[in-house]
């Protein structure tokens, strides 16, 4: 650990305006990850210019202007496309994608599920307001069923994705989940994704005040939070509640609320979360755990280790390279079969 990185939030903050809506769940995320990169650059011995922000169209991709960092604005539904080929072409680079639910899941669905699939090491932050903002309302992949908007006046009729589910359906090997309010889980979360060799997604959840206001009020609000959502740690026991006096157990394929100290349960029954274990089961159930049968999950819930596209890239390109019979552009032109045109 190099202590003379000590960066602090202000070592992350361009110059320009933050021009997003005031009381935009987006201004909390900026503030928790520009908190989250000095602890970054000391954990992992970075220095600033490492750092890239890349983002394609919504409210979430103004995200690099407001970063003192490299960045790229890219097109719609393209930011994946973009990570990637910067990774790739330069494996040093930490390598963060800011997108929305629309930007991520629409348009550019296919980039992200195929991100994830092949494992490739970049950070996505995928934030969740279940509208498309920028363009003034629409529902998007991940509104709820029968929602009213501008495109679905009498209510959608499509049910939306589950981005956890999506991701661990893709092979994800790291997921997260925060909210907009909570800036420390967030930065938590990040520095998780930091450390994880691979594609990372954190889903933060956050508030459209002025298009879909109170979206995920039921379970996010202050006076509910304790009851209605889990922030789960690796190798500590599932517990929730104001009183922590809940907790889930498995019975079979289900997970199940009880309540300790009544029907004999006590804290020893309670299912111990393990975020690094290989088979997605457990995962995909609390992935899909929603209020008012469950309380919403939170915090890092599949973190596992496994080889990623670049390191196999690489790999690959230094064996071709050590076996090849080819070692330059003029040998190549000339071998096989060739002939001269007189």
């Amino acid at each position: 650990m190099n202590t003379d990185l000590k960066y602090v939030p202000k070592d992350f903050k361009s110059d320009l305006e933050v021009k997003w809506c005031p009381g935009c769940g987006d201004h909390a995320i900026l503030a928790a990850v520009q908190k989250a990169l000095p602890e970054i650059c000391l954990e992992r011995n970075y220095k600033h210019e490492r750092f890239t922000f890349i983002s394609g169209i919504g409210c979430s991709s103004r995200f690099p202007y407001y970063m003192n960092t490299f960045g790229f604005h890219g097109i719609h539904g393209r930011a994946t496309a973009i990570a990637t080929g910067v990774k790739v072409a330069n494996p040093k680079l930490s390598v963060w994608e800011v997108t929305g639910d629309g930007d991520a899941l629409a348009i550019g669905g296919n980039h992200f599920i195929h991100a994830v699939r092949r494992n490739i090491d970049i950070n996505i932050l995928l934030f969740n307001n279940e509208i498309y903002g920028l363009t003034k309302g629409q529902y998007s992949p991940t509104s709820k069923l029968g929602k009213v908007t501008k495109t679905s006046p009498f209510g959608t009729v499509e049910y939306p994705f589950v981005p956890g589910e999506l991701v661990l359906g893709a092979r994800g090997t790291f997921f997260a989940r925060s909210v907009d309010v909570e800036l420390e889980l967030t930065k938590e979360c990040l520095k998780a994704a930091a450390r994880h060799d691979g594609t990372s997604v954190v889903e933060i959840l956050q508030n459209c005040v002025i298009f879909n206001d109170r979206t995920h009020s039921e379970f996010i609000d202050k006076e509910v939070r304790a009851d209605r959502t889990i922030v789960l740690e690796h190798g500590k026991p599932m517990i929730f509640g104001r009183n922590r006096d809940m907790g889930l157990v498995r019975t079979g394929y289900k997970l199940m609320i009880v309540k300790i100290g009544e029907g004999g349960v006590t804290e020893e029954d309670i299912l111990i979360h393990n975020a690094h274990e290989p088979n997605p089961g457990v995962h995909m159930m609390l992935v899909n755990m929603k209020y008012p049968n469950y309380p919403v999950a939170l915090g890092v819930i599949r973190n596992v280790p496994d080889s990623t596209y670049d390191d196999n890239v690489r790999d690959q390109v230094n064996e071709i390279k050590k076996n090849a019979k080819i070692t330059s552009v003029e040998e190549l032109l000339h071998s096989g079969e060739t002939w001269e045109v007189k």
